[in-house]
């Protein structure tokens, strides 16, 4: 072996090392993007009073977050192609950093909302770029457990945002806790910066995968016309249907309305509540790899483990719906564990099935695409949720038990849709080499 070999094997033996440090940077940044989707559930009492929010104003501002989130999906993949995604993340995180300092700031709900919606445009940009970076780094047969294991760093943020929040918001006061969380946002983005490369070629090494045909080696079409490609198959549609009113279940449930729910129909504090919203996390946190793994190796399929898992959801809500307020103390943290795995962990076989149901050369266009509809979901949810609570009133100061019942009647008939939108999915995992 000549010195050329020598050199060309230490320097993938680099790579193969490095690209776990940069896994490692942009995970905890995932894990501040979940801390920020899912912060409002523990807090939303707090922050109804403290900014005299009512309950559709404080879906609106926790729905802030995902209408910048969803719209700048699209742009994500673009930046990340032409900016790359080093770029992108610091630039948009920095954003972020102005969005949380600013939420902390506010006296009242309109700059909370302004606030709120820079954090949701600021962290907007991690998850794409994020996949593209995995897709240059690490091999093609790696990228379902390698986004599973991303996921499961949400669940690490889902947990953060449930017990440690509500000991930090109540040790410090919840603004000073989100600019507490701010400056962490701002040293993510100068991690990214320092630390990140889009691809080993930044470095002038090889990649570790010569053998493997990587998607900067294909031919992208232009922007326009591999978002046709995308739109046009008519496998695409039912996917981001399910989408939709899957994660707008969770969203709703677990990025808001779960805490009042338990603090209303339970009279929980806010501390007994926030140790069952932690039962989120721990449901990312097992079921993203787990269920990539049940994919690949037990299933060896996409489609069985979402129709599974929507088939779940329809059970779970039809738990919560009638059975609102006498479901015991262990049968709501095993609900809200599977909730998480069912309606949370489960998009990383989403994810999966997105990217291959099309060519490589546009499958960023096409997981920037599918990524509007969950938070679109979340988006809608949200505030229609808390106009219903306010629609069925008020009593001593909390949502009824019949404003409860109407959301989860609501929430049953989104998972019947989902389960239907599951069935008619495409299998995609015998089409990847």
């Amino acid at each position: 072996m000549d010195k050329k070999q020598k050199d060309s094997i230490s320097l993938k033996a680099k790579a193969l090392r490095y690209r776990w440090l940069i896994f490692s940077i942009l995970s905890l940044g995932y894990v501040l993007v979940y801390f920020h989707r899912l912060c409002p559930a523990v807090l939303a009492v707090d922050l109804m009073r403290d900014l005299k929010a009512s309950g559709a104003l404080a879906g609106l501002l926790s729905a802030a977050y995902f209408y910048p989130y969803a719209i700048m999906q699209f742009p994500a993949g673009l930046l990340a192609d032409s900016w790359g995604p080093r770029k992108t993340i610091t630039l948009f995180f920095i954003i972020a950093f102005f969005g949380s300092m600013l939420l902390g700031l506010s006296s009242s709900v309109v700059p909370a909302i302004i606030g709120r919606a820079l954090v949701g445009l600021g962290v907007a940009m991690l998850f794409v770029p994020t996949l593209k970076i995995i897709a240059e780094w690490f091999h093609v047969r790696e990228f379902a457990f390698m986004t599973g294991i991303l996921m499961a760093m949400g669940g690490v943020g889902s947990l953060s945002a449930a017990t440690p929040l509500v000991w930090l918001s109540s040790s410090i006061g919840w603004r000073n806790a989100f600019i507490v969380i701010g400056m962490f946002t701002l040293l993510l983005a100068i991690l990214v910066w320092v630390f990140v490369r889009n691809r080993p070629s930044d470095f002038g090494w090889p990649s570790p995968f010569d053998s493997v045909k990587k998607e900067s080696e294909s031919v992208a079409p232009g922007l326009m016309e591999g978002a046709k490609k995308v739109l046009s198959n008519r496998h695409f549609w039912p996917l981001a249907i399910w989408f939709f009113f899957n994660c707008g279940i969770f969203f709703a449930i677990g990025g808001l309305w779960g805490g009042p729910y338990l603090m209303h129909a339970y009279q929980m504090d806010k501390s007994e509540s926030g140790h069952i919203l932690s039962m989120i996390a721990f449901g990312m946190v097992i079921g993203s790899p787990l269920l990539s793994y049940l994919s690949d190796h037990i299933f060896k399929g996409r489609k069985p483990v979402l129709v599974f898992a929507s088939a779940a959801m329809l059970v779970i809500m039809g738990v919560f719906f009638f059975f609102t307020d006498t479901i015991p103390l262990p049968g709501l943290y095993l609900l809200f564990f599977f909730l998480s795995i069912f309606s949370s962990a489960v998009v990383t076989i989403g994810f999966t099935t997105n990217k291959e149901l099309f060519p490589v050369s546009i499958s960023g266009t096409a997981t920037g695409l599918i990524n509007l509809f969950p938070f679109v979901g979340g988006a809608v949810f949200q505030p229609v949720l808390g106009g219903v609570l306010e629609h069925y009133g008020k009593l001593n100061g909390m949502f009824t038990l019949a404003g409860y019942k109407a959301c989860f009647l609501l929430l049953l008939g989104a998972a019947g849709i989902a389960f239907m939108s599951s069935l008619m999915l495409k299998e995609t995992l015998y089409e990847v080499s």
